[in-house]
């Protein structure tokens, strides 16, 4: 089996289960003992913010879900129709959960460096997003490729930063852990996008 289509596989399921990820909220309570431990019970409390978090992890991880199909050439030419509904869905998907992914970015645990991390990746989620959407109305199909992947490596993070973070919590404690991975789990992710993006031709 060919490298790249193993990288594929891989890159598949691990979409697929981190895109199901969120689906644990529902079953474990994540306020005492997970990712909202840290929170304060006024903000927990908060109804807007609640909101925010659950329409930004639910949203994010059906975008992880979905979106890695819409990359297959063989797929997209004999499936096109159900690729422009995956890719209407991925993008709304990334609008909602971009705009309270900036807010909710805001209440990070952790300094104005991690706040600061995940705020940008939400705002080149949304901007790259946006270009793709507005390359495919101008029917630039090539440039409209090019931002989806840079989207797609964003919204990968939310698998990068699953790898990262217990690594760098064998050697660190939890908030220096989160203040570096909040800009590891996206910024190589771009570097890579940017890679791919050039090996495209006009």
């Amino acid at each position: 089996m060919k490298l790249n289509k193993v990288t594929w596989i891989l890159v598949a399921i691990l979409a697929m289960s981190i895109g199901l990820y969120p689906f644990i909220f529902l079953i474990v309570d994540m306020k005492s003992n997970g990712l909202l431990s840290g929170k304060s019970q006024e903000l927990l409390a908060s109804s807007f913010y609640n909101i925010a978090f659950y329409t930004h992890i639910f949203l994010g991880g059906l975008a992880l879900f979905i979106g890695w199909m819409q990359f297959s050439k063989k797929w997209r030419s004999k499936k096109l129709k159900q690729h422009r509904i995956i890719g209407k869905v991925y993008l709304l998907a990334v609008l909602f959960s971009g705009i309270f992914g900036l807010y909710i970015a805001y209440h990070a645990t952790g300094t104005v460096y991690t706040k600061l991390g995940f705020a940008l990746l939400a705002i080149a989620w949304l901007l790259t997003s946006t270009k793709a959407y507005t390359t495919i109305r101008q029917k630039n199909i090539i440039q409209h490729q090019k931002w989806m992947i840079r989207s797609y490596a964003l919204t990968f993070a939310a698998v990068t930063l699953r790898i990262y973070l217990p690594l760098l919590q064998q050697f660190l404690d939890f908030g220096e852990a989160y203040a570096i991975v909040a800009w590891l789990c996206w910024v190589p992710n771009l570097v890579f996008a940017e890679i791919l993006v050039t090996r495209i031709r006009q």
